[in-house]
C-alpha cells in the first residue's frame, strides 16, 4: 500500500546526508525529499513484512505442515 502524498501530511524534519551524495543528487535534478520519502516507505514496508512473518511464523509453519501432510482443499477434485 502506497504512503499518502498529500501536502497536508508533510512534516519538516532534518536529516544528515553525505555531502557528495547530496551534491550528485542535486546536480541530477533529483528531488531529495521525494527520494528519501520513497526509500523510507520501501524500508518500512520491508520491515513490516519481516515483523509480520516473525509474529506469524508458528501459524505459517503449521499451515505448511498441514498442506504437506494433507494437500490443499480440492486436490481430489481438481482436474488440472
Amino acid at each position: 500500500m502506497a504512503m499518502p502524498r498529500s501536502r497536508t501530511n508533510k512534516q519538516v524534519t532534518n536529516v544528515s546526508i553525505d555531502k557528495h551524495i547530496l551534491a550528485r543528487a542535486r546536480s541530477l535534478g533529483l528531488n531529495v525529499s521525494r527520494a528519501a520519502e520513497e526509500k523510507l516507505a520501501e524500508l518500512i514496508k520491508a520491515a513490516e513484512r519481516t515483523k509480520w512473518l516473525e509474529e506469524n511464523r508458528e501459524a505459517v509453519d503449521a499451515y505448511n505442515r498441514r498442506v504437506e501432510e494433507n494437500g490443499v482443499f480440492g486436490d481430489d477434485w481438481r482436474q488440472f
